[in-house]
């Protein structure tokens, strides 16, 4: 079966090699706007009649066949027949970040490159420099878009390989209690190279669990040393060394924490075990109780129909209050995102108009009225004052002009963050992990900076972005700058996305206390009156 995503990646290349044969522009647009709005949802598309699927709003009853040829047979005649008359290499070619269908084409049409290598070859040897449309400056991104390519292949976000392995272990447990994950998922890491699992029983035949899109590797012992050999095989090698494991006495060990008792150690949850800053509290068993799910109250910067999401801002609100939560921060793209249906003033208010009134039927629940709104290239957000003071808070969020380096970047954040209307800085580096590396930015400078401002920093819970990185969480609670966990829910699964940040904010050592949506209803409420004063 076909995942929404794959679909929405079908669609995306059936537009490319449209535009690449040169074909109608208005039908790449209707392709490309559904592939994008797809790809932001969790929608199950299978099973589903053409009729059905062409309630999806902005599915048109064309698009609703492809959807349907693409769940029930794997692709379209159409895109058969566009693979079929394009090189191989040539649609590779189109998975270069920063290289369109007409780049591509000129490419192939000009040069005759026909392949990756030939193109990165071709590059090398400067043959872009003088290709109208091309230059120093882009052959030179292309060299970099490659080589970043090339360095991630092999690789993919936990949340696929979450999709894979699960079955497996359900299966598995089946058999025996003592299965697990290990290595980097067990440590829950943002992106994964294999699936490690860990049986305690080296009877069970693993030779049915084969999987043709992702390595997984078994590690079948004895029963005896099963948790002795969980906590080796999920931890780094400078955990075990920081931790001194080679000095563990051999032992039957009841548990993980058993094994971390021995060792006169804290126990470091699967999360921790990088061989980063858990070591030093490990040993002075100052370690805090990490965050979990529970813990979160709200969820704050999520998308409705008012732009780019698939459901009504009513929807969102009653599902977020199904899920248990209290509140629910809605934060549509702002006028400067036109390829989102980012809102004009005048739709501004009336999202406010029906906030006020859903606000009345859905109480004690809370929407809250919010904005993820553009940082433009000079740091400013992209409204005037007299609507950037009706929102109750702001997600300030960069989205366009990204090739920026260090000392510009930092710059343009800078500025957003002094911003007094700025509440949440939103996924401040704008990484796609494994699509394209963050621009890159001063860390430092802009924790500083949201300290000094009282500037919340985002950690966006979507698994393809995980942004702020994990890494520097430590140094915003060091400084005192609050984390908040942010789902950028499209539609009414992406809410579950919170799960992913949630592993990720436990590994940066992140707590309750320091969580902005584990803030209570009251407690977030009148932090926002207090803070728009």
């Amino acid at each position: 079966m076909m995942t929404t995503e794959d679909i929405a990646d079908a669609l995306e290349l059936t537009g490319k090699l449209l535009e690449l044969h040169n074909e109608n522009p208005f039908k790449v647009k209707a392709i490309n706007s559904a592939a994008y709005k797809l790809g932001k949802t969790r929608l199950d598309l299978n099973n589903q009649s053409i009729e059905e699927l062409t309630k999806i709003e902005g599915i048109s009853k064309s698009l609703a066949e492809k959807i349907h040829a693409f769940t029930t047979t794997g692709t379209t005649p159409e895109l058969s027949e566009l693979q079929a008359k394009t090189p191989i290499g040539v649609i590779d070619m189109l998975g270069i970040k920063g290289l369109g269908p007409k780049k591509v084409r000129q490419l192939w049409q000009e040069l005759e490159i026909e392949s990756v290598t030939d193109l990165l070859y071709a590059c090398h040897e400067n043959r872009l420099v003088e290709l109208k449309g091309f230059g120093a400056k882009t052959q030179n991104s292309i060299i970099a878009n490659i080589e970043f390519k090339l360095k991630n292949t092999g690789k993919f976000h936990y949340a696929y390989a979450e999709k894979i392995g699960k079955p497996i272990i359900e299966q598995l447990l089946k058999q025996t209690d003592l299965v697990s994950y290990t290595g980097a998922m067990y440590r829950k890491c943002e992106v994964i190279e294999e699936i490690d699992i860990l049986i305690g029983d080296e009877s069970i035949d693993t030779d049915e669990f084969i999987s043709e899109q992702i390595l997984i590797n078994f590690i079948q012992v004895n029963s005896t040393i099963f948790y002795r050999t969980l906590v080796e095989t999920s931890s780094t090698k400078e955990h075990l060394e920081g931790i001194h494991f080679s000095e563990l006495k051999t032992k039957l060990y009841k548990s993980e924490e058993d094994v971390y008792v021995s060792l006169n150690t804290q126990y470091c949850e699967p999360e921790l075990r990088e061989g980063f800053f858990e070591l030093e509290k490990a040993k002075a068993h100052t370690l805090p109780k990490l965050i979990e799910l529970a813990d979160l109250k709200g969820i704050l910067h999520n998308h409705s129909t008012y732009s780019d999401g698939m459901n009504s801002l009513e929807e969102m609100a009653v599902y977020c209050k199904q899920l248990g939560y209290e509140y629910l921060g809605i934060c549509d793209h702002s006028q400067t995102a036109s390829y989102a249906g980012g809102l004009k003033v005048e739709q501004v208010l009336l999202q406010h108009d029906e906030i006020i009134k859903l606000n009345q039927q859905l109480a004690p629940f809370k929407i809250f009225k919010g904005i993820e709104s553009d940082i433009l290239g000079n740091g400013n957000l992209d409204y005037e004052e007299d609507i950037l003071k009706t929102f109750d808070f702001i997600v300030a969020s960069v989205h366009a002009n990204l090739k920026m380096d260090e000392e510009k970047a930092t710059s343009r954040l800078l500025k957003a963050i002094e911003n007094p209307y700025t509440t949440i800085l939103g996924h401040p580096t704008g990484r796609l992990l494994l699509g394209r590396p963050g621009y890159p930015i001063d860390h430092k400078k802009i924790i500083d900076a949201c300290a000094a401002n009282k500037v919340v920093i985002e950690l966006n819970a979507h698994p393809y972005r995980l942004d702020i990185d994990w890494r520097w969480i430590p140094y915003c609670l060091e400084k005192g700058v609050m984390i908040s966990i942010n789902p950028d829910a499209h539609q009414l699964k992406g809410y579950h996305d919170m799960n992913y940040g949630i592993n990720v904010a436990r590994k940066g050592l992140l707590t309750k206390e320091h969580c902005f949506n584990s803030k209570s209803l009251i407690e977030i409420e009148q932090y926002f009156i207090h803070r728009n004063k």
